[in-house]
């Protein structure tokens, strides 16, 4: 008897574990249909935020001048039942789409400016559009678009009390150089919020987990003394020798800096006539590094030079910070939520018209050609810094704030890179627009999971003041007021 007993304990057992193995938890079962229907929600809205976006690529508006892409994404959110506020941390393009009371309180990020001297149409040669000034060379008519979707469908979710909580859409102007996201920090605007959700264009699918580029830039402006410079070229002083000094000193300098740091410069007014001698010039600067300590001390060098650039030409010079952005933390709780949904959701597929205008694109890029089916693959969370934290981004700001996280999803050609073109030409496609309505579905889905579960922010939390440590947020570039007309 005893051992029939002890087979019948066993068996009894099996099955009850076997009855728990199988067993649903309700509470997954809900999540899981949530997701579910917030996904056909976005499917369904696609062909809406496909023509926004091609709207927005259209306008190609660049930094502080955002006026049409951003009232439409405010048209948007106003009709969709979110409380606007419009016009913040005296930014006229900026704003602030709320929905919802109480916590958790969750924050997508929108941008939508375009970058100067990129105009191009959606074709795979060069083709450049007479008469406008800029293209959305790093995507950012797709991820506006997307955001602004991921927080229609999160409030639709609140209003039917599927979750409870407060969401809240930021348009964000002028990320590209012009530090936009820093002022809204320095304004309060989200202090209130438990997490911050974003993405970026790229060409591959991936959780954003490697480290930016702290960054701070300004114009240094010199001003001289105009002659004729055949007839009386004593009499003259030259702001653009200054710029040219400074420029060769800044080049020298660079044996004498941490190998990670970038510096670049562009001119932007080096005089109007060659027989004139300039008695205005400019050079606009950008220095980056992945810590922003060295950031601020190797920009005072690059200072000190344009101060002796002044002195040895007779020439005085002032200088205008435009932007300043801290390096990107990353919150590893937080990713690992993200990469969840991501890998759920999955990439995009070419069809055979779209293949055959990648390979177009391909055919005009330096190096070996990129698998196209990289696009449908998501990369696998990895922590290891690798080549691809040479950019900078004033998300930086925020990750100092609250704990942050972000995907990078692919709109582009593989191969491609931002700033280019060919990430112009693919943006105002199919190829662009697929990838947009990938990102707005694992935004909607990680805002879900943290509005879902109260440990995963307190863990996030813990995380982000585990590394912030003592560190007192300051911004890098003071408290300068915005400068709206950067691009001018």
């Amino acid at each position: 008897m005893k051992p029939i007993f002890i087979v019948g304990l066993l068996f009894c057992s099996f099955f009850t574990y076997a009855q728990k193995k199988n067993k649903i938890d309700p509470n997954v079962a809900q999540l899981n249909e949530t997701k579910n229907e917030t996904i056909t929600f976005l499917n369904n809205r696609y062909d809406l935020d496909k023509k926004t976006a091609l709207q927005i690529w259209d306008f190609a508006e660049v930094g502080y001048k955002e006026t049409k892409s951003s009232a439409l994404h405010v048209q948007h959110l106003k009709e969709a039942g979110f409380t606007i506020e419009t016009g913040v941390a005296e930014i006229p393009t900026a704003f602030v789409a709320t929905y919802g009371t109480g916590s958790p309180v969750i924050g997508i990020l929108a941008e939508f400016d375009a970058l100067p001297g990129l105009a191009q149409t959606a074709s795979p040669e060069k083709n450049t559009i007479p008469g406008k000034i800029a293209g959305h060379a790093c995507g950012h008519h797709l991820y506006g678009t997307a955001s602004v979707a991921a927080g229609i469908v999160i409030k639709e979710l609140i209003a039917a009390g599927k979750l409870k909580g407060t969401i809240k859409v930021y348009g964000c102007p002028a990320e590209e150089g012009g530090s936009g996201k820093v002022f809204l920090v320095r304004a309060g605007l989200l202090n209130d919020l438990d997490a911050v959700i974003h993405w970026h264009p790229d060409v591959i699918n991936a959780v954003g987990t490697s480290i930016s580029l702290a960054n701070k830039s300004a114009k240094f402006k010199f001003y001289g003394i105009a002659s004729h410079a055949a007839m009386s070229p004593e009499l003259g002083r030259s702001a653009l020798d200054a710029v040219e000094a400074m420029d060769h000193m800044v080049n020298m300098m660079r044996e004498h800096i941490p190998q990670e740091t970038r510096i670049h410069y562009v001119i932007t007014n080096g005089g109007k006539a060659p027989n004139v001698v300039p008695d205005f010039a400019e050079v606009y600067y950008y220095v980056r590094h992945p810590k922003r300590k060295e950031v601020v001390e190797i920009f005072d060098r690059v200072v000190k030079a344009a101060e002796g650039a002044a002195l040895g030409t007779g020439t005085t010079m002032k200088y205008d910070i435009i932007g300043g952005t801290h390096d990107l933390l990353i919150n590893k709780t937080l990713a690992e939520v993200m990469q969840s949904n991501l890998e759920k959701i999955g990439g995009i597929t070419y069809s055979e018209e779209e293949k055959a205008f990648a390979k177009k694109i391909q055919a005009s890029l330096i190096g070996s050609p990129v698998a196209i089916e990289s696009a449908a693959t998501i990369k696998p969370l990895s922590y290891e810094v690798g080549s691809n934290n040479t950019g900078s981004t004033d998300v930086g700001d925020i990750s100092y704030l609250k704990p942050t996280v972000g995907a990078r999803v692919a709109t582009w050609v593989p191969g491609t890179t931002a700033h280019s073109w060919q990430a112009v030409a693919a943006g105002g496609t199919e190829i662009g627009t697929k990838g947009m309505l990938v990102a707005s579905k694992a935004m909607a889905l990680t805002a879900i999971d943290l509005m879902s579960n109260p440990l995963l922010i307190q863990k996030a939390n813990q995380e982000f003041k585990s590394m912030i440590g003592d560190y007192k947020y300051k911004p890098l570039l003071g408290d300068i007021k915005p400068a709206l007309n950067y691009r001018d």
